[in-house]
């Protein structure tokens, strides 16, 4: 017990001795931490609402007025056994028309209308959006120059730009957060490794004479790794508690007139924050572990 308050008596004199320095490496911890609890619900909502998106796009192909029942039957059947086809659902005239009026601000352009103008479909859902383009080829290949695989198919719907504009989105916010988050943690690294180094600089007297005496290397480089975790624990405190005032103050009442807002609660908020003050820690204790490995030669 009394070698771990040693421990920790050395790591604070060291934060105290090594003031400014230390300071930098608390508040890089800090920026690095918010940004990150701000970060990673913003790409889950993102994510999120992709999949979601992805979820509903479908091909719908119109089908001519004079078509049978048992044509259509026959082409049901047909859609079906087509590959990457996970779900084939006819849309009647009139469902096709209260689906129209219901997503229409105005409801009186329907209801003035004397006729039903919208044709019968079929409604194609794949196994995954990315598989649209092998069904909607299956389907009717080489459209429009091509004929369909049944002649009572009019026409497609083309959803395809959708598909292929959310996997773009999506790919590019993958990236650019990934890459973000590499240079927040990288930075943490260096300011906490710096701050241990010059801890090491500046009391390498002591660690000749304690070498000289027999210490350990896990007594000496202790203080340092603890040092570390202190800087880190010290900025994820601090973060956490900037996280939970800007969560009660500009989340909470936002996210009721805000779906994006409120969908960012794919991780909890307890759960995200166990996560950002482990991080914090571990990255801290790494920058003091990496630094030790390179500069002090025990």
């Amino acid at each position: 017990m009394a070698r771990i308050v040693f421990f920790f008596q050395e790591a604070l004199r060291a934060l105290k001795r090594n003031g400014a320095p230390s300071l930098a490496a608390i508040v890089t911890t800090v920026v690095t931490v918010v940004l990150l609890g701000m970060l990673i619900p913003v790409f889950q909502t993102a994510q999120g609402k992709s999949e979601e998106v992805r979820d509903q796009l479908n091909v719908q192909y119109a089908l001519y007025d004079d078509a049978t029942q048992a044509e259509i039957t026959a082409l049901q059947k047909q859609l079906q056994g087509i590959p990457h086809v996970a779900e084939v659902t006819f849309v009647s005239k009139s469902e096709a028309l209260a689906t129209l009026k219901g997503e229409l601000d105005d409801k009186t352009i329907v209801e003035e209308l004397h006729t039903n103008p919208l044709p019968n479909s079929f409604e194609i859902k794949a196994d995954d959006a990315a598989n649209l383009p092998k069904i909607e080829e299956a389907v009717y290949p080489n459209y429009p120059q091509g004929e369909p695989i049944a002649s009572i198919i009019s026409n497609p719907f083309d959803r395809q730009h959708s598909s292929e504009q959310i996997e773009q989105v999506t790919s590019a916010l993958k990236i650019v957060l990934t890459v973000i988050t590499a240079l927040l943690i990288l930075a943490s690294l260096m300011l906490v490794g710096n701050t241990i180094r010059l801890s090491i600089y500046t009391r390498r007297r002591e660690v000749e004479v304690m070498r000289l005496v027999g210490a350990t290397r896990w007594f000496i480089r202790w203080p340092f790794m603890i040092e570390g975790v202190v800087v880190g624990f010290t900025g994820g405190l601090v973060a956490i508690l900037i996280l939970w005032l800007g969560k009660i103050t500009i989340v909470d009442p936002l996210s009721d007139s805000f779906s994006f807002v409120a969908a960012q609660d794919n991780i909890s908020f307890p759960a995200l924050i166990a996560v950002l003050f482990a991080s914090a820690v571990l990255v801290s204790a790494a920058g003091s572990g990496v630094t030790l490995r390179r500069f002090l030669k025990v």
